[in-house]
């Protein structure tokens, strides 16, 4: 059920883009909230908005903030904007965006000719918080030459600029572009799926390496195929079907209390190990030996054994290029110092992508 509520702009606090996070006063009470332009138009301090509060009712994780459905205030016809490709359609936010694949496309001609990813790595997350150790991971070990693209899929947030963290890595040169595909909306390039996305990182973006993962806000049920990130296994297949290479990210946690994400997550687990039907590797990182044995043994007792490649990369150079650069890790509330298994799983598979373009003498 939709949940709603007048509330006044009591201040502009923080602007990314299209992205606006401001304060609101709600019967008196000061709330958070995220108005997206491109769909409410200008938002300004003394307007009145009218707000979605269903996610903070819920006491969601990433429902910290109210929505600006529109600004009541001031009802902007907006620009007719270029494109014909509607995300979030058949809702009252949908909006049409230029997509790489249009006729109008600048880049129509070059997603025509696209042939083959050429064993590109695709490394592919379960978890937002994956794509900040895997993107420095692989900068740091190619001397920042490689261009790195994130591919936000729409299984989670839709709006790409509500991710702090991807705004501050394209602003810290750690990912190169974003493509926003499927129902998810805001990247550099707009695609209508996975398939154009990816050919787009290789023919648009000419990227050397690419990472795959939802925006925040992923969603579990703890049942065996009820969450979002099963699209892992999926993602695997496409990447093998257009001639890339797939790094498949484990999600691993000694810190998380759940007895089903303890060691490798059952995400990974069944993502891997009954979703995907081609093979990728799987990188785990050095850690602990006793955890180590302990995660090796949960992929032995699973499909995972056969289907796909182990690796096992040393994950902390992705690390330290976070460290260095000022940027903060955190997972479900966790940082590093909680949850080190869960960064280093993310950042070794960036150390193993730069691997493989050192091999073939890319990047």
């Amino acid at each position: 059920m939709l949940t709603r509520a007048r509330g006044r702009v009591i201040s502009i606090d923080i602007g990314r883009g299209d992205a606006l996070e401001i304060s609101v006063e709600i019967d008196g009470q000061k709330s958070r909230a995220m108005a997206y332009t491109q769909i409410t138009g200008p938002v300004q301090v003394g307007d009145e908005v009218l707000l979605n509060t269903t996610a903070v009712r819920k006491s969601l994780g990433t429902g910290g903030y109210h929505f600006v459905m529109a600004n009541l205030s001031s009802i902007d016809p907006g620009a007719d904007e270029a494109g014909h490709i509607m995300k979030a359609r058949y809702t009252p936010v949908q909006h049409s965006v230029l997509s790489v694949e249009e006729d109008d496309s600048p880049y129509r001609a070059d997603i025509e000719e696209f042939d083959t990813l050429g064993g590109m790595p695709v490394l592919i997350g379960q978890l937002h918080s994956q794509l900040a150790p895997a993107a420095a991971a692989i900068k740091r070990q190619t001397r920042s030459r490689a261009r790195v693209c994130y591919i936000m899929t729409d299984s989670a947030a839709l709006p790409y600029e509500f991710s702090r963290s991807a705004h501050e890595l394209k602003n810290k040169g750690l990912i190169d572009a974003a493509i926003t595909v499927g129902q998810a909306f805001g990247g550099d390039y707009e695609a209508v799926n996975i398939y154009t996305g990816l050919i787009a990182a290789k023919q648009v973006v000419h990227a050397d390496a690419v990472i795959v993962c939802p925006g925040p806000g992923n969603v579990g049920t703890g049942t065996t195929y009820g969450y979002t990130s099963i699209e892992q296994g999926e993602i695997v297949n496409v990447v093998n079907i257009l001639g890339g290479n797939p790094i498949g990210i484990a999600r691993i946690s000694f810190a998380d209390p759940r007895p089903r994400h303890q060691g490798l997550s059952h995400h990974t687990i069944t993502s891997l190990g009954r979703v995907a039907l081609t093979k990728c590797t799987l990188v785990l990182p050095m850690m602990d030996q006793m955890r180590l044995l302990a995660v090796q043994e949960q992929i032995a007792h699973s499909p995972i054994s056969y289907r796909h490649t182990t690796r096992i990369i040393d994950g902390r150079p992705g690390i330290i290029e976070l460290q260095e650069q000022g940027i903060k890790m955190s997972s479900m509330g966790r940082g590093f110092s909680e949850d080190e298994e869960f960064f280093l799983s993310a950042a070794a598979a960036g150390v193993l992508a730069a691997d493989m373009l050192r091999s073939t003498g890319g990047a």
